[in-house]
């Protein structure tokens, strides 16, 4: 697509704001760009929704002698905490919730850390907090969790630094700046973005020797990121952590929440063997340990 300055008087504004070249606009980002802004539009008014805490609902006990509602024997998988990003909460979750409930996930909870967080340290003790009561409520001895953005960093400090690989089997991470983000320095007024950017002491914690680290980690990343610089900071780069990195293209950083696709590559990475995480396949069945696991146009 050419673009001429007579077409576009605003572009010099433009180019500082996005984090990629104007001129060189492809159809894969015009979709891309487009979703980012039909799932804020939602989600800004889903958010509502979110901000009181999940109320936990218990089933009803079945009849006696009633065989109807027996379910089959189905095998045990642990209960699933959805951990949300910067300013957000737990509404972003509703529809990757829905695709795991409908393929088999029963024990799914979305927790909401205060808006008012100021130290990931602190998120990642309290989240800690929360998985030990999940684990006695649900007699479960370990969990998954899934989370986007900064949720994801949470998660990764309280497994890699609280001993929380104890308790946690699987972290999935959705554009999660593991390396630390260069975007909108403006921001660096916040805390927690502070600690977020690259060389933090959070982050250099993080890049200390974690030997015998019992939790498996799998990190997507997309091409097509806009709140990651660079690109491939969401990826978990530790010599002592079991990861794999599964690239996502052409779907922006809140596109990877409600993609079908991702929602398929994050239900594989929750189902793999805890000795074989090397087995998380893209749509097109090629391995995605290191390179293009998920491809998504």
């Amino acid at each position: 697509m050419k673009v001429t300055w007579g077409a576009l008087p605003l572009l010099p504004f433009c180019q500082r704001l996005w984090p990629v070249k104007l001129a060189g606009l492809s159809v894969a980002l015009l979709k891309a760009t487009a979703l980012e802004f039909a799932v804020l539009a939602g989600h800004l008014l889903l958010y509502p929704s979110g901000i009181a805490q999940e109320r936990r609902s218990v089933p009803a006990p079945s009849p006696p002698g009633d065989t109807t509602t027996t379910p089959l024997p189905t095998e045990v998988k642990p209960p699933v905490v959805l951990l949300h990003g910067f300013i957000d909460n737990r509404s972003v979750f509703v529809l990757l919730r829905r695709s795991l409930t409908q393929h088999g996930r029963r024990q799914i909870e979305s927790l909401n850390y205060s808006p008012l967080t100021c130290d990931i340290r602190t998120a990642a003790a309290a989240l800690g907090r929360r998985v030990e009561e999940i684990c006695e409520r649900t007699d479960c001895e370990r969990v998954d969790i899934v989370g986007h953005s900064l949720g994801g960093l949470i998660a990764r400090y309280y497994v890699q630094r609280l001993g929380g690989d104890a308790r946690v089997r699987t972290v999935v991470t959705l554009g999660t700046p593991h390396g630390g983000t260069r975007v909108a320095p403006l921001a660096d007024a916040h805390p927690v973005v502070r600690q977020m950017r690259p060389g933090s002491p959070v982050l250099e914690e993080l890049r200390e020797p974690a030997p015998g680290c019992r939790t498996q980690f799998v990190a997507f990343w997309s091409d097509l990121d806009h709140l990651m610089d660079p690109l491939e900071t969401a990826c978990v780069d530790h010599p002592d952590l079991l990861a794999q990195n599964v690239r996502v293209s052409g779907i922006g950083h809140l596109a990877m929440l409600v993609h079908p696709a991702v929602a398929a590559g994050i239900r594989q990475a929750l189902d793999l063997d805890e000795t074989t995480p090397e087995t998380v396949h893209g749509p097109t069945g090629e391995p995605g340990a290191s390179t293009e696991g998920l491809t998504v146009a």
